[in-house]
């Protein structure tokens, strides 16, 4: 019996704002697609249309294998995959509709694992969410190989039962309006991912590398707090000051700021031992959580007037952005790309241990911030995705207040890029525990750091 892979996504311009699905089903023994499915929604949130798209790719892999076909679910969405596993409550009335339809299509196929897989993992149902959405704002509806056509309205195309076998040219409506369409002889390589164009070769064919070079000690490079004997590449500063480029903002000229707060979460037991702690779920500790409380106390008085919450996907910010929930009366999105970094092998250990086990693979990767650690992700990597992140939070939400709640990696990356900083600046910045930091968007001028590492709330008097 074939067995499928589903990865699903859906994304909101605004949230809620102009918001579309994609879904993917693939053949699991050797990735070939056999189904897509995408389709524009109207406006919604971000959850909606990943809840949406999840429904899209469960129909499609019950169209292709039937009752009992044996599905393995894929999405970059933390909330979606938790809650779909029974292991996060459905907090959001609006969500538990969409919860309850995928429920149904899940009791009648048999489902293996709902994993939750990096953004960069998730790239071809992302695409078709994107032309899905790209096409409705022309006027078009989408089809399937990522070509366009005039069409109905959604949820008013001709009502199809797919079956497997169905010519790829013949897209269908499914039972959510979706443009769903059999992919046959199509090869897709699950799981794989596309290189990114600041990744490819040099004209000559080669990759530029550095040699590494000596260092210099500093502290709190990492989420596992200070960590004695880390070293910084040593070159200046003065590289982002020969820059030519004026920072410009990322919108249309406004006299209105896009206030943009930064939290970091509070203590856990891997940052008590000062241990590597990226992707590692660890939960805070009693005196996390009053961090937390200590943070979502402040940020509920004057002069915070929060608009939105969003927070990674990790245990330890969920919890923090939760605490100043409650106190706010805000909901909690989860943006992916606010996670930590990925140290992989290095993950949990001290940096002791790293440094006796791993001593050349740490001494390249502290000079090189292209080089990731065994198996992990590396600052470049890293700084392209929290970029990307924090762009789309300033475009979603001009104007707004928004919390941030993340790590160490990904708040010293938007601090560094406000600042039009290198990458090396990294190991320059030192951030507490429940810290809060503040950068100012302004669309006809540069982003202006306001506060850094402000962790007055945590004092007592």
């Amino acid at each position: 019996m074939t067995s499928y892979i589903i990865e699903a996504d859906g994304g909101s311009r605004g949230n809620p704002g102009p918001a579309g699905y994609g879904a993917v089903v693939m053949d699991a023994s050797d990735g070939q697609v056999l189904a897509e499915a995408a389709e524009a929604i109207g406006v919604t949130t971000n959850n909606v249309a990943e809840y949406r798209g999840l429904i899209a790719g469960l129909q499609a892999a019950f169209r292709l294998g039937g009752e009992g076909a044996s599905v393995a679910v894929r999405m970059d969405s933390k909330l979606v995959i938790e809650q779909m596993a029974g292991r996060w409550k459905i907090k959001n009335e609006g969500l538990r509709p969409l919860a309850m339809e995928a429920g149904a299509l899940v009791r009648r196929l048999r489902v293996t694992e709902w994993t939750w897989i990096p953004r960069e993992r998730n790239k071809h149902a992302d695409r078709l969410a994107n032309e899905a959405m790209d096409a409705a704002a022309k006027g078009l509806t989408w089809k399937a190989g990522g070509t366009t056509e005039p069409g109905a309205p959604s949820g008013q195309g001709p009502d199809t039962q797919g079956r497997p076998g169905t010519s790829g040219a013949q897209g269908r409506q499914g039972a959510a309006g979706a443009q769903a369409t059999d992919v046959q002889g199509r090869r897709g390589a699950a799981g794989a991912q596309a290189t990114d164009v600041q990744d490819r070769p040099s004209a000559s064919g080669a990759t530029a590398r550095t040699a590494p070079r000596p260092v210099a000690r500093q502290t709190d490079l990492l989420d596992a707090g200070e960590i004695s004997e880390i070293s910084a590449p040593t070159a200046s500063i003065a590289t982002a000051q020969q820059r030519t480029a004026k920072g410009t903002g990322w919108r249309p000229p406004t006299r209105v700021a896009t206030s943009l707060l930064l939290l970091r979460h509070g203590e856990t037991e891997l940052s008590v031992e000062r241990r590597f702690s990226g992707l590692g779920d660890a939960e805070l500790t009693p005196n996390g959580l009053a961090q937390a409380a200590a943070a979502a106390e402040r940020l509920s008085r004057e002069p915070y007037r929060l608009d939105v919450i969003i927070t990674s996907p990790l245990k330890r910010a969920m919890q923090t952005a939760e605490a100043v929930a409650q106190r706010t009366g805000l909901d909690v999105e989860v943006d992916e790309d606010l996670r930590e970094l990925d140290f992989g092998e290095w993950e949990g250990r001290t940096f002791t241990e790293v440094q006796r086990r791993w001593p050349a693979e740490l001494a390249t990767w502290l000079a090189d911030p292209e080089i990731a650690p065994p198996g992990g992700e590396s600052f470049a990597s890293t700084a392209r995705r929290v970029q990307a992140a924090g762009e789309r939070l300033v475009e979603r939400y001009e104007g707004k207040t928004v919390l941030a709640v993340s790590h160490v990696t990904p708040i010293k990356m938007l601090l560094r890029l406000a600042l039009m900083a290198p990458l090396e600046s990294l190991y320059r910045m030192h951030l507490d525990l429940a810290c809060l930091s503040l950068i100012e968007y302004y669309a006809d001028g540069p982003a202006v750091v306001k506060s850094f590492n402000d962790t007055s709330h945590l004092r007592r008097e």
